[in-house]
């Protein structure tokens, strides 16, 4: 049942329409679009719209948006998220300024040597104090820490940290083996994300259910699935086992989610993982279990909390329904075109505005330091295909009433049609499909 949790971090099986992700093409060969220094731009050539509910509506008078059956959403102003845009990746390319994507080794390990220095910081006025009013205040800026880390890590998976492959190799083992997560498999995982987002079946991270999985389902399985704190507690569990009736993990040399010529990187990175799972162990021995639980293991639950919160978040739980494609309908501009932005206040520079997620997922390779700069680029070519974030408070409690509603509302996607919006099990949501 656990399993189910993460339904939509991961893969479920693939249908024979799709092609194995074990002979997908290499990352240097996908579109264009992330290469800044392409002179072939990938321009869709978009067929008709096909949609699993009609794609002409009447827009009704009304405050809120209409939704149709099979949940086609038209907002209210007219606007269709899941038209085809008036716009190719290369005008907004073109916005962006040359020097947003040049990227300093100096710079990215600078905040490398900040960010380690405030965990060690942090870890050492917790331990010195030791009492109870402290210990929560240093969970909660630790698991942070610990999150701000792994999207350095992050960084190097998607190499916006530095042109230097070694470089990036060396800093991601060392940032993403220190919070427990094995650095080339996530990094092929998190790449395929990226060349497959907003598709229903190949999208590795939070894709939707599809109405009849859905349904297969029994009540505490959906229960769990759709309760938080559960599905806040996805990732470890999706880095073991993937999705139900999909083999092999994050640790496997030979699951389907690696190529063959991958399976170096893959042991590399679990001996790197072990590495720290022992040091960890080692260090029980000398401080003892329940200091190390205190001063590492319940940061580390904070620092999976916030990796699923932040990650749901940037594709799910807008005001206005968002699509999600199949087919010849999807695209790798239509899809990078349904993640949110999202605005945590002051976390934002903490966790290297990954909040700007829209021109991360378009361009990758764009270090963290320019996001908001060429965010603010994109938003005048894109137009309503951008939705501007809600702003925050210091802390961004405002997205666990966020979380909650999705939660509420978000359940699954139409078994048929190439553009699908998600709708909602009223048995589960406690009200109306809506």
């Amino acid at each position: 049942m656990a399993a189910w949790v993460v339904s939509e971090c991961g893969f479920r099986p693939l249908p024979k329409l799709y092609p194995n992700p074990r002979t997908r093409t290499p990352i240097s060969n996908f579109p264009n679009s992330i290469n800044p220094s392409s002179s072939k731009i990938l321009r869709p050539n978009f067929p008709a719209l096909k949609v699993s509910a009609p794609a002409s509506v009447q827009i009704l008078d009304h405050d809120q948006d209409e939704q149709l059956p099979n949940g086609f959403n038209v907002q209210a102003s007219g606007f269709d998220p899941g038209a085809p845009p008036p716009f190719t990746l290369a005008d907004i390319r073109a916005a962006i300024p040359k020097h947003c994507w040049v990227k300093d080794p100096w710079r990215s390990m600078g905040y490398v040597f900040r960010d380690v220095a405030v965990v060690f910081g942090l870890a050492a006025v917790a331990a010195y104090f030791n009492n109870m009013v402290v210990w929560p205040l240093y969970w909660f800026a630790q698991g942070t820490m610990f999150w701000a880390l792994f999207v350095l890590g992050h960084d190097c998976g998607h190499g916006s940290f530095s042109n230097n492959a070694k470089l990036n190799s060396v800093a991601g083992h060392f940032l993403h083996s220190s919070i427990l997560v094995p650095y080339h498999p996530w990094r092929i995982s998190h790449r395929t994300h990226h060349q497959n987002h907003g598709h229903v079946e190949n999208d590795e991270s939070w894709h939707p259910l599809t109405e009849k999985m859905y349904r297969g389902l029994d009540i505490a399985t959906r229960m769990l699935r759709f309760t938080l704190p559960f599905p806040l507690l996805a990732y470890p569990i999706y880095l073991w086992g993937r999705s139900p009736g999909k083999k092999g993990s994050h640790f496997h040399p030979d699951s389907d989610l690696f190529l063959p010529n991958e399976r170096k990187d893959v042991i590399t990175s679990t001996v790197c993982w072990s590495a720290m799972v022992a040091l960890l162990v080692g260090l029980s021995f000398v401080m003892g279990p329940l200091q190390v639980l205190k001063l590492y293991g319940i940061p580390y639950i904070g620092f999976v909390m916030w990796l699923d919160l932040v990650t749901y978040l940037h594709h799910h739980g807008h005001e206005d329904k968002l699509p999600w494609y199949r087919g010849k309908e999807w695209s790798y501009l239509r899809g990078g075109l349904t993640t949110l932005d999202r605005d945590y206040g002051w976390i934002n520079n903490i966790h290297h505005d990954i909040g700007t997620h829209v021109i991360h997922h378009l361009f990758p390779q764009i270090p963290h330091y320019h996001l908001v700069e060429a965010t603010e680029a994109l938003k005048p070519v894109i137009g309503k295909y951008y939705r501007e974030p809600k702003k925050s408070l210091p802390l961004p409690f405002h997205l666990l009433g966020v979380l909650a509603r999705s939660m509420k509302k978000d359940h699954y996607v139409s078994d048929e049609g190439d553009v699908v919006y998600y709708q909602t099990d009223p048995k589960l949501s406690g009200g109306s499909n809506q």
